[in-house]
């Protein structure tokens, strides 16, 4: 539609142009035409050739440009905006000696020429200034400025708000997740999750005991290095009575992702179509793929069920079983070399040999 109404303006333009432009000839050239109206519309139509010639490659131009404009970042937009102005802001205030010096009339062209020249040369310096160190500039004024920009135009989304669990808590992981920063955004820890892992803290159990000191050492720990990022959020619920379903609404309340490694409350909250995060699917999903013809150090732990077969374990708790390994039980560890792998639904298992030195 724009595109038409551009070419549309273009042709109207030039056809009155051509149509009016009869009545600027000389009084003795109209007086010898005898048509004069067919003139006119002939120049209007001539006119309008044009024209439409013109508003095409006008067309052409703008579309060019949008795309162009699409594009560019918000960041290069801005920054190249500020430069302009500060380039032209210089121009004006370098040249505006020029203006006061005396000049003859016949070189009175001279005055606009710089000004034009000026403006231009130092609008080009601005922009190219902008370019170069323009995010420096931003980022001095405001260091979260292009991000706040970017968020609010749609072209970043937002990290989402994690609420913890007691679980995730006592596990540990999260601690190292979060140095190496694979967990973005704030982490709520709500008040009831608190008050379970000082109940734990507190049991008669010695295990539940040691479970409850380790999640409150380890939030403690997070708290002192991320202040900024480990919230403790005061909402709680009387009306429901267990921390996974408080935990469930807090996240379906404000919209926070549900960050675990409880297998029954991923269930539950999948099922609420809560967001999450759990920490056991992650360890699964980066856990080192060999290959058949892969090498790795293993340490032989024990005897397996064949007699020559000796079994390690690797870090992730991977049993790997390697042919001709009883020889290196108890000793140091060995090079094998890994002929192939088994998903079972206990877990995965690799097989592996010992090479053979020639």
């Amino acid at each position: 539609m724009l595109d038409a109404i551009i070419i549309l303006l273009f042709v109207t333009a030039s056809a009155s142009v051509g149509f009016t432009s009869i009545d600027f000839l000389p009084l003795g050239i109209q007086e010898q035409i005898s048509n004069i109206e067919a003139l006119r519309w002939l120049a209007a139509g001539f006119s309008s050739i044009i024209g439409l010639a013109i508003g095409l490659v006008a067309q052409t131009t703008y579309r060019r440009l949008e795309s162009r404009i699409r594009k560019t970042s918000i960041e290069v937009i801005l920054t190249r905006a500020i430069g302009l102005v500060i380039g032209l802001l210089i121009a004006n205030l370098m040249l505006a000696p020029i203006f006061l010096l005396p000049i003859p009339k016949e070189f009175v062209f001279i005055k606009p020429l710089v000004a034009i020249l000026g403006s231009v040369m130092f609008s080009f310096l601005g922009v190219g200034l902008a370019d170069t160190h323009g995010r420096t500039f931003l980022r001095m004024i405001n260091p979260n400025s292009i991000e706040s920009l970017l968020v609010a135009e749609g072209t970043l989304k937002p990290s989402p708000t994690k609420i913890i669990d007691t679980s995730c808590i006592i596990d540990g992981r999260i601690e190292p997740l979060l140095e190496t920063g694979f967990i973005e955004g704030q982490i709520l820890v709500p008040i009831f999750v608190l008050q379970e892992l000082q109940q734990l803290a507190d049991a008669n159990n010695d295990q539940k005991r040691l479970r409850g000191r380790r999640g409150l050492d380890i939030l403690n720990r997070l708290q002192d290095i991320y202040p900024e990022q480990i919230i403790i959020h005061p909402a709680d619920y009387d009306d429901i009575s267990t921390v996974d379903a408080k935990l469930v609404h807090l996240s379906q309340e404000i919209s926070a992702t549900l960050l675990t490694n409880d297998y029954n409350l991923s269930k539950v909250a999948n099922l609420q179509k809560v967001s999450i995060l759990n920490v056991n699917d992650l360890a699964q999903a980066v856990r080192a793929i060999y290959l058949p013809g892969d090498t790795l150090d293993l340490k032989i732990l024990k005897l397996g069920k064949e007699p020559t077969q000796g079994i390690g374990y690797l870090e992730d708790g991977t049993m790997v079983v390697v042919e001709e390994g009883k020889d290196y039980l108890g000793g140091s560890e060995v090079r094998v070399i890994v002929t192939s792998a088994l998903q079972t639904s206990a877990g995965r298992m690799i097989f592996a040999k010992v090479p053979i030195l020639v």
